[in-house]
């Protein structure tokens, strides 16, 4: 069932169709968690809790197509709390294939490098090059102009490569 009729209906009260609609985007909110919270059982607890926060407020969604920014944005929402409250730091390297094919010590390289650069440059290269998202999806999470991410972009990745050196080590 396309996500049009699963949000009317999930808005209407049918758990089952809110049901569909989570199980549609969990692997994506999972992965996200992971990469903020650093830890399964944590990415678990943000995944029940994203879930009881999008319940209580899916009438608040007016768009079927913005579902999935919205549920993504409930999601950096709780974990920039926890990330407050508990003082971490995005790790965006544990649950991508990505990072898994990359040597271990290249990996733990580029991720102290991430640490040290500006935290929106960091969230826009995450999101951008371990989630897969568009420019323009990103842009929609973050509530900023696609302009001002492609230059948290570019800044970021300026920073990177400044941060790793000339060795050449990033392909991104």
């Amino acid at each position: 069932m396309e996500i049009m009729k699963l949000l009317k209906k999930a808005k209407k009260g049918d758990d089952e169709a809110f049901y569909e609609l989570m199980q549609v985007h969990k692997v994506q909110l999972l992965r996200i968690a992971m990469s903020y919270l650093r830890n399964e059982e944590d990415a678990l607890e943000a995944l029940q809790e994203v879930t009881f926060r999008a319940y209580c407020s899916i009438k608040k969604v007016k768009h079927a197509e913005y579902f999935a920014t919205w549920i993504i944005r409930i999601m950096l929402n709780y974990c920039y709390d926890q990330s407050r409250k508990k003082k971490r730091i995005a790790n965006p390297s544990l649950i991508e294939n990505k990072a898994e094919m990359m040597d271990y010590s290249q990996t733990l390289e580029i991720e102290e490098a991430l640490l040290k650069i500006d935290p929106k440059s960091r969230e826009v290269i995450i999101l951008k090059y371990y989630h897969d998202l568009k420019i323009k999806d990103i842009a929609e999470i973050l509530e900023s102009p696609e302009s001002t991410i492609k230059t948290w972009l570019y800044k970021g990745l300026k920073a990177l490569q400044d941060q790793l050196g000339e060795r050449g080590e990033m392909n991104v």
